[in-house]
């Protein structure tokens, strides 16, 4: 299944993407799509649902973030080994962990606020998992069977928020629409392997990263698991997990973005997302 959350903004209603690409309604079936509508029973029987008898939704509506109601936003940093090198960081020899504000949370399509004082704003190409029931110490071998589906994140970023003004990266990465999610989650069974999708993002049509999950670091298996050690993992959650390379702080000379610029990403079987950079 694709499930979204669409409408406009704090009146979101559930529904989903069938196979040929129509938005339907799932109102009469589920409130809203928290951690618990992820959770395995709810998830079968929304699967269970035939899509022709549900409304069909007319227009384009706008997406918001497919799940709603979270208690952490985790990431995964330098997940990918061109991109350490790209930025002159050493490759990790265990995952970074760092945290995102659930307030950074926004629709795959909504504006991207440039911080007050922000000079150095940067993207993120991404793919991220929700998780789907409780981990706790799970093992690797046993990770994604915690996992409700995926879908693509931007985990954009304010570099000299992020690097110049010591302490940790959060404060880099929590601004408000710093973390666009959707258009969709794609349940796990829609994902051959996710350890061998394509990713791509471009900026004003120009394309700066290419990449593929075959070449994290870390698997997302072993990006749950190593998290799951450290904190519990509940249904909702969202575990974003790398960018390959191409970002703007790797450039030569590093180019980042301004109001007016638009960011495109997508990744194979997620779909796409689009965002314009306005000013905070």
């Amino acid at each position: 299944m694709k499930l979204v959350r669409y409408g406009e903004k704090g009146a979101e209603k559930p529904g989903l993407i069938d196979r040929s690409g129509q938005l339907r309604d799932l109102s009469a079936h589920v409130k809203d799509l928290t951690g618990e509508a992820y959770s395995p029973e709810s998830l079968k029987k929304l699967a269970a649902l035939d899509p022709a008898s549900l409304p069909a939704v007319s227009g384009k509506p706008r997406f918001g973030a497919p799940v709603t109601g979270i208690s952490k936003f985790v990431a995964i940093g330098l997940n990918y080994s061109d991109h350490a090198k790209e930025t002159g960081a050493e490759i990790p020899s265990e995952p970074i962990i760092f945290m995102k504000a659930n307030t950074s949370l926004s629709g795959p399509n909504d504006p991207v606020e440039k911080p007050r004082g922000s000079t150095k704003l940067d993207w993120e190409v991404e793919i991220a998992a929700i998780i789907g029931t409780r981990a706790k110490y799970v093992s690797e071998t046993d990770a994604l069977n915690h996992v409700a589906g995926y879908c693509v994140c931007n985990d954009v970023s304010e570099r000299a928020f992020q690097i110049e003004r010591l302490g940790q990266w959060t404060k880099g990465k929590s601004h408000d629409t710093f973390g666009p999610l959707g258009p969709w989650l794609a349940t796990k069974d829609e994902i051959k392997d996710v350890q061998d999708l394509s990713m791509w993002l471009d900026v004003n049509g120009q394309r700066r990263q290419t990449g593929s999950t075959k070449t994290m670091i870390f698997s997302m298996a072993k990006c749950i698991s190593y998290v799951s050690q450290f904190m519990t993992l509940l249904p909702g959650d969202v575990i974003t997990t790398g960018t390959p390379p191409g970002v703007g702080l790797g450039m030569k000379p590093p180019t980042f973005l301004n109001v007016g610029d638009v960011v495109t990403l997508g990744i194979e079987g997620l779909g796409e997302q689009r965002q314009e950079i306005v000013a905070a």
